[in-house]
């Protein structure tokens, strides 16, 4: 494995491993913690951070890029799904999104 690899693919895991933690000690929880990849704000939000900095850093990095530019838009939606607050839920929810 490439060793810029390292980082990225060792904070996944931190998080996979977190969130096992906790739906054990409180189940549901983390269906309601990665419930932001149904939503669309969210969604577009990572996916336009992640094609942004993958346009820089293949040119950069190569392929080893890849890994960090899922991770960055995979906390950017998660960030974006926390600003939004319930409110946001129930307004997609009248307009047919998924909940």
């Amino acid at each position: 494995m490439d060793a810029s690899l390292v980082a990225p693919v060792t904070v996944v895991a931190m998080l996979v491993i977190r969130t096992a933690l906790v739906e054990m000690r409180h189940p549901g929880s983390a269906r309601r913690q990665w419930c932001f990849l149904a939503r669309r704000r969210p969604m577009t939000a990572g996916a336009a951070v992640a094609v942004l900095l993958s346009v820089g850093g293949w040119r950069a990095a190569g392929i080893a890029s890849v890994a960090w530019t899922v991770l960055a838009g995979t906390l950017v939606a998660h960030i974006v799904h926390l600003s939004t607050g319930p409110e946001a839920d129930k307004t997609e929810n009248r307009n047919g999104g998924r909940h």
